[in-house]
């Protein structure tokens, strides 16, 4: 765990690293917010010897294939761990290929309940988005359910529009209704029987919005929703009633005949990913829960597909164990008795400290660690994209003139939340907010002689719009206009080090860098900071002169 000092650096001042979350590198034409945007800072940090384009997606973090985008979660692992884990999605993936998932004790109590006629609720995102959820995972446990002689199989559908297109719900609703459609042949009831967009119902995230699970459980469990005869209905009236709503705010509806949980149920939560997943547990498992009413709380067995807190146990029981994250940088930092400061708004305060920490909750030597949050505002992100951008940067400013901190890392969720909008003009003013706080960073860095590092965990704000096999932008038919995107990007993200001293003794490796990701940015850090990373890290892109 030790980390020895470094033969041929010694930092004068902080080591900042910035995590400009979902500002990728993207195509530079009129799909790419980021290069539309006017960014004066990043230009003038965007120098050679100090810059590189690094891989934020697909096995670079873990990923099953390079077709994977990669996200906030699986991004703040990497970056914190500085290695390469299997992620959820791969994950799961194994689990239900070999069969370990179904010959688990848990999976098999499940389908007991089912099998002694209760109802197998199946709650989550229905889309391929392979971000917190894949269709393909529910299918697989349909079909297992069903061998096992469950009679009654349930789909609660979070529906996307944010991982996939905006307006795709009802490729994946007839999908899966068509997959339930031949378990009923079989003589199973299988059918969908509440949902509502996710930005709307149940996947609140980081206790930004309590309200959000409220209305999913009032759906989920209570049954206590707009009712419509199948979910392809309700989602085609709320299109008409809410002329360019997307999929991700739909209200909430269920399906007649109605299906509320009940005691004896069981309940499968089948998003692997945590952040999101977090809050409905608590509200299933947690006796003493306090956030809302839940005015009937039925005694069912609840199972995540995995744990989405590793120190809290939520839930209390799971399918599938997530990735051990041995010695991630926090942890290292701490037994070195470097002084750390993860600051973000509540929208990514999670990102910083528990996704950094290897999914761990809490500090690893509050003497030496200091967690800031700045409360996130409660309202659509596109009718404010600066955000809290600005008081992030204030809190961060103060807190670096202190003297207190070495190495201090800062997520800026602006590029991701407002891009996962579809909000072009919002967005594009997102990352420009960005840009200005970054200049006003990288001077109170520069007036306290220490090292600016500028990265992100995944594109987003880099491609707001759908393109082609060959790359270029898609229009629609009707109006030519373009058709908007609202998910991750596979493009390759930003990493740049503003040090005024560096062209003296250091430069990015070139070659080392065209074959890295972001998690070769960890021993980085820890180089920046006067320290020998571990020789188990993904590689310094440092090359000291």
């Amino acid at each position: 765990m030790s980390l020895r000092p470094h033969p041929r650096h010694a930092p004068k001042g902080p080591v900042v690293l910035v995590v400009m979350d979902g500002i990728g590198r993207g195509a530079g034409d009129e799909g790419d917010a980021v290069s539309i945007a006017t960014t004066p800072t990043l230009d003038r940090l965007w120098v050679p010897g100090a810059r590189a384009e690094l891989r934020a997606h697909g096995k670079a973090v873990g990923l099953p294939s390079d077709d994977d985008m990669g996200n906030s979660e699986v991004g703040h692992n990497a970056l914190g761990a500085g290695k390469i884990y299997a992620q959820g999605a791969k994950l799961v993936n194994a689990a239900i290929a070999s069969g370990a998932m179904f010959g688990g004790a848990l999976w098999q109590l499940v389908v007991e309940h089912g099998a002694r006629g209760a109802t197998v609720h199946f709650l989550g995102l229905l889309s391929d988005g392979n971000v917190h959820s894949h269709i393909a995972h529910l299918e697989a446990m349909l079909a297992e359910a069903a061998r096992s002689g469950c009679k009654r199989l349930f789909v609660h559908a979070l529906i996307d529009g944010r991982d996939v297109p905006p307006k795709s719900a009802l490729e994946y609703l007839d999908r899966i209704e068509r997959y339930l459609g031949n378990l009923r042949t079989s003589g199973i009831d299988a059918r969908i029987v509440s949902g509502g967009g996710r930005m709307h119902i149940t996947m609140d995230r980081y206790e930004a919005d309590w309200a959000m699970v409220e209305r999913g459980w009032h759906t989920h469990v209570l049954a206590d929703a707009r009712q419509f005869a199948s979910a392809a209905e309700a989602v085609q009236t709320f299109r008409a009633q809410h002329p360019g709503i997307n999929d991700q705010d739909l209200p909430a509806f269920v399906v007649t005949p109605i299906a509320p949980m009940v005691d004896g149920d069981a309940v499968v939560m089948f998003n692997f990913r945590g952040d999101r997943a977090i809050e409905i547990s608590r509200a299933f498992d947690d006796d003493s829960f306090d956030k809302f009413d839940r005015v009937r709380r039925p005694a069912v067995l609840y199972a995540g597909m995995m744990e989405y807190d590793g120190d809290l146990h939520i839930p209390k029981h799971y399918l599938v164990t997530p990735p051990a994250i041995e010695r991630p940088m926090g942890e290292m930092l701490a037994a070195a008795h470097v002084s750390q400061l993860a600051i973000s708004e509540t929208q990514k305060y999670g990102h910083v400290t528990y996704f950094w920490n290897g999914n761990r909750s809490g500090m690893f030597d509050d003497g030496t660690e200091t967690y800031i949050e700045i409360p996130s505002d409660n309202v659509p992100f596109e009718q404010r994209p600066w955000m809290k951008s600005a008081e992030i940067t204030d809190r961060l400013i103060a807190e670096l003139r202190t003297g207190r901190h070495q190495f201090a890392r800062v997520n800026y969720a602006n590029g991701d939340m407002v891009g996962h909008t579809g909000a072009f003009d919002a967005t594009v003013l997102a990352v420009e907010c960005v840009d200005l706080q970054l200049g006003r960073l990288a001077k109170a860095v520069e007036e306290l002689q220490g090292i600016l590092v500028v990265t992100a965990d995944h594109g987003n704000a880099d491609e707001m719009f759908q393109r082609d096999k060959a790359g270029k932008v898609q229009r629609a038919k009707l109006t030519g206009q373009p058709v908007v995107k609202t998910s991750h990007s596979l493009n390759a993200v930003p990493f740049l080090i503003h040090d005024l001293h560096r062209a003296d003794h250091y430069e990015i490796d070139a070659d080392r860098a065209s074959h890295g990701g972001i998690a070769n940015v960890t021993a980085t850090c820890i180089e920046l900071l006067g320290l020998v990373p571990p020789d188990d890290l993904e590689p310094s892109l440092l090359r000291f002169r």
